[in-house]
């Protein structure tokens, strides 16, 4: 389950995707489908030559602070 990035052109809202399959994103703000994706952190890579570096865990979600990580808001609540 990928986990895609956007900003709407159409409100400028920030938000993060799980996209599934040949499902298409649109904003939870105004629903719009005109999307700009950006570059994902998941998409870089870094090197780990030195084991001397603490390793880093996913902190909250980017657009909405949900402590369960990012993309956290789009996946519905299954309690």
């Amino acid at each position: 389950m990928p986990i895609f990035e956007y900003i709407c052109k159409e409100c400028q809202h920030e938000f993060e995707a799980l996209i599934f399959g040949t499902q298409k994103a649109e904003c939870p703000k105004c629903q719009s489908k005109k999307l700009e994706p950006q570059l994902s952190v998941f998409a870089v890579s870094a090197k780990s030559g030195s084991s001397s570096q603490p390793s880093r865990q996913a902190g909250p979600c980017g657009s909405c602070g949900d402590p369960r990580g990012p993309g956290a808001c789009s996946m519905k609540d299954f309690n």
